[in-house]
C-alpha cells in the first residue's frame, strides 16, 4: 500500500511513527524541530489519516508498508521515533530489519503494553464529546478546559491541562480520530486480545534506544515502559512526573531537549547523523 507521508528537512533520516488513533500530522511536535538537522519522514499508517483503505488488515501489514516506504525513498538506514503504537512498530522493525535501524526513540510505549485505565462511563463519553467539539471551535479556551476537559477522558491522557496541549488536541488529535478507520481499530484490538508480548525478543536489539514515558500514563503505564527499557541492551530511560500518555504535548520543550541531547550524545561521531 502506498502511504501518505510528510517529508521535512534534509540529512540523516528519522522515521516518525504515530500512535492510535493518529496520523503523521500528530508528529509535528517532533518533526518541526528535528527537521532542522535531519530528514523527518512521518507517514500516515495504513487505515489512518490519508492512507485510507477499504479492506481488513493485520498489524504485520504496517511493517510491510513501512519497509516498502523506506525502499521507495531509497533509505537504507534510519533512526525510528515511535509514539505509543508507533513505538511498538519501531521495535518490530528493529527486530525484522536490524541492518536498517541505527537507533530507536520510544515514547509512551512498551514491548508488553499494560494499561490501568478505569472503566469508561456514559458521562465520560458525553463530557469528552462536548469538550472536543468546543475545543475544536475555540482551541485552548480555558473555560472549556476547566468546565469539561478536566472532567472528560482527557484527564487520563494529559495531566497538565494547558491551552497549548488543547491546541494540539484540536488541530491534530481531533482530525486524526475522525480519520482512523474501523479496520485500524480492528487490527489493533486483535493484536491486543492475543496478548502481545515481545519482551523475550528485545535482547536481539543492539542499537542505542531512548525510552521516554509519562509517570501518570494510564493507556500504557510507565511501569510497562520501564520494564521494556530494562530488557534493552543499550538504553536511556526517563520518566516525566505529572504527565500522562500525551506528555510530548504537555511538555514539548523538555521532551525535545532530551531527544536532541540523546541524538547528539549517541550519533555525534557518525558523519551520517551530523547536521
Amino acid at each position: 500500500m502506498k502511504l501518505h507521508v510528510e517529508l521535512k528537512g534534509s540529512g540523516f533520516p528519522i522515521l516518525c511513527l504515530h500512535g492510535h488513533p493518529g496520523s503523521g500530522s500528530c508528529m509535528t511536535v517532533f518533526t518541526e524541530t528535528l527537521s532542522q538537522r535531519f530528514m523527518t519522514i512521518a507517514p500516515d499508517l495504513r487505515g489512518y489519516g490519508k492512507s485510507s483503505t477499504q479492506k481488513p488488515f493485520a498489524m504485520t501489514d504496517h511493517l510491510e508498508d513501512l519497509v516498502e516506504l523506506l525502499d521507495s525513498l531509497k533509505i537504507e538506514q534510519c533512526i525510528i521515533l515511535g509514539w505509543s503504537l508507533g513505538g511498538i512498530l519501531a521495535m518490530e522493525l528493529a527486530l525484522r530489519c536490524p541492518q536498517r535501524v541505527e537507533g530507536l526513540i520510544l515514547l509512551g510505549t512498551a514491548a508488553r503494553p499494560r494499561g490501568s485505565h478505569p472503566p469508561i462511563t456514559w458521562q465520560d463519553n458525553a463530557l469528552t464529546g462536548i469538550a472536543s467539539i468546543v475545543n475544536r471551535v475555540v482551541p485552548g479556551w480555558q473555560w472549556n478546559i476547566d468546565a469539561f476537559g478536566r472532567r472528560s477522558l482527557y484527564r487520563y491522557l494529559i495531566q497538565q491541562h494547558t491551552p497549548a496541549a488543547y491546541h494540539r488536541l484540536a488541530d491534530e488529535a481531533f482530525p486524526a480520530f475522525l480519520q482512523t478507520s474501523k479496520f485500524a481499530h480492528d487490527a489493533l484490538n486483535r493484536a491486543l486480545r492475543q496478548g502481545y508480548d515481545r519482551l523475550p525478543n528485545l535482547s536481539a536489539i543492539s542499537v542505542p534506544t531512548l525510552v521516554l514515558c509519562g509517570e501518570c500514563d494510564r493507556h500504557i503505564t510507565a511501569k510497562s515502559s520501564q520494564e521494556t527499557a530494562r530488557h534493552l541492551k543499550i538504553n536511556t530511560l526517563k520518566t516525566y512526573p505529572s504527565t500522562a500518555h500525551l506528555f510530548p504535548w504537555e511538555i514539548p520543550d523538555e521532551v525535545m531537549t532530551d531527544i536532541q541531547d540523546w541524538l547528539t550524545n549517541h550519533f555525534a561521531k557518525s558523519a551520517r547523523c551530523q547536521e
